[in-house]
């Protein structure tokens, strides 16, 4: 029997049932796995939707996300591979009465990353939309309650408008150095004495470039921060202007840099103060380094 097709108001569980699965998700995927988001209509706060958690996870290789396939069959899914998308692996869970979705992309194709996030963030900012695409799906699911195709054509021309108008205005920084420190993380063991990658991090230069680097732990005091690491290799490059750093801890949650690195940035240049650094990766929030290191000696 085809989907059954129904649009409800929306429901405050639907972010506790997406996190419930995120973290299956990581279970299953493992180390492959960088980042996890919510994405969709259920995770725009107001928005009538199909009860349908749609979830995007970001994987470090498509291919080790095939080799996964069982686990995902094992979990209750259907790994459907491409499924009309190259460079996703779709999969869904729930048969016609559907519940959950996931879309799998590699960590190097923003294009598809950014898009999902930039519809997300611009309807959960935009009222006027959000309550028009409400009324469309609405209608649709009406006059479409068993035909996924007819009601997802009908909603074709507003999603591919909002979607542009989205994607132009969206700063996706924070998700890209984000990634892109997660991508760098992962454990070395160099020798017996050194192992490096537990802890890693990004920054964005003034020019717009992005530089990452590992934490670097040995059995003495010869170490190096993930921070410092990044940033030798931004001098390396010819550059010494850093506007924004996330640093990532083991857990995946962005960490404070310490008291040495907050040092050297501030030796840096005399603006070094005005440098943004991540605190929550979910909420995008900030501070300063002025406000991390204040009544700095200089």
């Amino acid at each position: 029997m085809p989907q059954h097709i129904t649009v409800l108001n929306y429901d405050p569980e639907w972010p506790l049932k997406y996190m419930r699965e995120r973290n299956r998700i990581f279970e299953i995927l493992g180390d492959n796995c960088l980042s996890v988001y919510h994405i969709g209509s259920t995770s725009v706060p107001g928005l009538a939707a199909k009860p349908v958690i749609d979830i995007m996870a970001v994987v470090r290789s498509l291919e080790q996300a095939d080799s996964d396939a069982g686990k995902f069959s094992a979990a209750g899914y259907e790994y459907l591979g491409e499924f009309g998308m190259a460079g996703r692996r779709y999969l869904r869970k729930g048969g016609d009465e559907r519940t959950h979705q996931i879309h799998i992309f590699q960590v190097d194709d923003w294009h598809n990353i950014e898009r999902h996030l930039a519809f997300r963030d611009y309807l959960r900012t935009h009222e006027k939309e959000r309550n028009e695409y409400a009324k469309i799906k609405k209608n649709l699911a009406q006059k479409f309650p068993r035909d996924i195709d007819g009601y997802c054509i009908g909603k074709e021309n507003f999603v591919r408008e909002v979607e542009e108008r989205a994607v132009s205005q969206y700063d996706g920084t924070w998700d890209k150095l984000y990634l892109a420190a997660r991508k760098a993380q992962y454990r070395r063991n160099i020798s017996p004495l050194i192992e490096a990658g537990a802890v890693s991090a990004a920054i964005l230069s003034a020019r717009g470039n992005i530089y990452t680097g590992v934490c670097i732990d040995t059995a003495c005091s010869l170490g190096m921060c993930a921070e410092r690491n990044a940033i030798s290799t931004m001098i390396t490059n010819g550059e010494s202007k850093i506007v924004k750093i996330a640093a990532v801890m083991p857990d995946g949650k962005a960490g404070m840099p310490c008291g040495a690195c907050r040092e050297f940035m501030m030796q840096l240049e005399k603006a070094a103060g005005e440098i943004e650094i991540l605190c929550d990766c979910e909420t995008k929030r900030t501070v300063k380094l002025k406000t991390l290191i204040p009544d700095w000696w200089k």
